[in-house]
């Protein structure tokens, strides 16, 4: 079981590093005491796989000595855990002004008087265990994705960092549009099948729906240009840190033209080697 320790100096952003973990499916937990680390170790291995990959952010502040906290590192690799430390700082004035704006009185500020002074003292207080850690991250000036794209390269290997699930969806649009959508196309500019007494009955699902709609200039052309878009975009999309990512097409009842866009898509992105998920939110309504 892998366990990241995720600690650092106050408001340099702990709890986003590890909300920003949960979504690389780590199971998180924040303000961990450390003397409680073993035994909750002890019942994720318990677990038999359910918990295999842990961040738990804990304050080392109340420490009494640094032995302590290596001690009982020491007991979790005994239980078989594979632990990295991950300190989180930023500048001085960074973190001032973090506290500023949330209204948040500092824990070492205890009078709310000098809130630079409190910072400064922590910096020197956790200056050592910092310099023991295995990975340190200045979250000063550090974007969001730049953060996603930071942890991506330290905790997934190589052919994770390359893994984007994509959904791509079908609907129609007099059913409202699906408000998760990242990019959403109008396929309503193709020729319907609607109006075909043979295929009015049938989906985009069927063949002889995807034969029409495919059967058109402007359907092979749109699709080659869709293609070379997403063959653009996808990779750029990794590079920010996504992870989740969702196409959606639309036409005027969501059961012919986009239902059949939406499956051709999925086939050509599942052999560009992405996992693919593909739902057709209103194929079955009237």
């Amino acid at each position: 079981m892998d366990i990241v320790i995720i600690s650092g100096i106050s408001g340099a952003g702990k709890s986003r590093v590890a909300a920003v973990l949960e979504d690389m499916d780590f199971y998180c937990v924040d303000n961990m005491p450390l003397q409680m680390m073993p035994k909750f170790a002890e019942l994720c291995i318990a677990t038999q796989g359910r918990y295999e990959r842990v961040a738990l952010v804990t304050d080392i502040r109340a420490l009494e000595n640094e032995d302590e906290l290596f001690k009982t590192f020491d007991e979790m690799r005994e239980l078989g855990c594979v632990l990295k430390l991950l300190f989180v700082e930023a500048e001085t004035e960074t973190i001032i002004r973090r506290y500023k704006e949330t209204r948040r009185r500092h824990p070492l500020d205890t009078s709310g008087s000098d809130l630079t002074e409190a910072v400064n003292n922590e910096i020197k207080m956790l200056s050592n265990i910092k310099s023991k850690a295995d990975e340190v991250i200045d979250t000063t000036g550090l974007t969001l994705s730049k953060l996603q794209r930071r942890l991506n390269l330290l905790f997934t290997d190589e052919a994770d960092q390359k893994a984007l699930n994509v959904t791509i969806k079908s609907f129609g649009f007099k059913h409202g549009l699906p408000v998760e959508a990242d990019i959403l196309f109008d396929v309503r500019f193709l020729p319907n099948p609607f109006y075909d007494p043979e295929l009015k009955h049938k989906t985009g699902l069927d063949i002889i729906v995807k034969d029409y709609v495919f059967g058109f200039e402007q359907s092979n052309e749109f699709f080659r240009q869709f293609c070379e878009m997403t063959d653009l975009l996808l990779p750029h999309y990794i590079d920010e840190g996504r992870r989740y990512f969702v196409i959606c097409f639309g036409c005027t009842g969501g059961k012919h033209r986009s239902p059949a866009m939406a499956e051709a898509l999925m086939e050509y992105l599942s052999e560009q080697g992405y996992p693919v998920d593909c739902i057709h939110r209103d194929i079955d309504k009237e």
